[in-house]
């Protein structure tokens, strides 16, 4: 993690209920605000059409590929807002976080995430979306 980002569990605030932090500190810096990423391959075209692991797995790759153009990692991002278009698939969210989350930030603190399940995506294939805030390298 960046000394720049520090995720913070307070000792007198519930604990979290997945893999994420209370809050974030930030040391001054410029802030990317990532839009929403989706289950979209390189050439336009949905991918996992009703598969929620390939999805999770496409949204995170196009995420990681959004940080990294800007010189940034996932130990950059300080805050996540997840989109799920059921709630049938929070436990599935759950456990793939958690499998890929350890390959992603280089400590086992995570950043902040509101997990919001609506009613539909831009397109109806898509199950899954996440935007990201993350912290510029100086």
């Amino acid at each position: 993690m960046s000394d720049n980002v520090q995720y913070i569990n307070p000792d007198n605030a519930s604990p979290a209920q997945g893999l994420y932090s209370n809050l974030t500190k930030v040391k001054a810096g410029d802030l990317y605000y990532i839009s929403g990423q989706l289950s979209v391959g390189a050439d336009g075209a949905v991918v996992g059409k009703g598969d929620f692991d390939a999805q999770f797995s496409q949204v995170f790759k196009n995420l990681g590929d959004v940080l990294a153009a800007v010189g940034c990692d996932y130990n950059d991002v300080v805050k996540f807002n997840t989109y799920l278009v059921a709630s049938q698939h929070i436990d599935n969210f759950m456990k793939n976080r958690q499998a890929l989350f350890p390959a992603l930030f280089s400590t086992s603190d995570y950043a902040p995430n509101t997990l919001l399940v609506v009613d539909r995506l831009v397109k109806e294939d898509f199950l899954i979306e996440v935007e990201a805030v993350a912290r510029a390298r100086d």
